[in-house]
């Protein structure tokens, strides 16, 4: 009786051990693939903030790592997958920070003309000049 009750426990212990093996895979496939959907918007979030042309290595560098991840996804490295998107996420952003900090200056260096040129208007009304 005692063997049998001990072969019980070990199949039970094998169950257990299976069982938490398939529940961590299935865990680790759903944040990969959330992180590749959250690297691929933010992507997708720097082009349109003009990313392209002020951070090129950036952009580059973000689409590559966001390939590695879709690539790892497909062949189920689920690990490398969100290791590879949340990298591509971080670069999305640094050049999307990149496009928000050089349209920002721009629109100082405009701000700036427009009070120059208000200033010139308000010396010339000041001091008008005679012919």
């Amino acid at each position: 009786m005692k063997r049998s009750a001990y072969q019980g426990a070990r199949a039970a212990a094998l169950l257990l051990a299976v069982g938490a093996g398939l529940a961590g895979c299935a865990s680790q496939k759903t944040p990969a693939t959330a992180d590749v959907a959250v690297s691929r918007a933010a992507v997708d979030a720097a082009a349109s903030a003009g990313a392209a042309e002020v951070a090129p290595a950036e952009m580059e560098a973000a689409r590559a790592k966001l390939m590695r991840a879709n690539q790892a996804l497909a062949t189920r490295d689920y690990q490398a997958a969100a290791d590879w998107a949340n990298q591509a996420e971080a670069d999305a952003r640094l050049a999307q920070s990149k496009a928000s900090s050089a349209k920002a200056a721009q629109a100082a260096e405009e701000v700036q003309r427009s009070i120059q040129a208000l200033r010139d208007e308000l010396a010339r009304s000041a001091h008008p000049v005679t012919r």
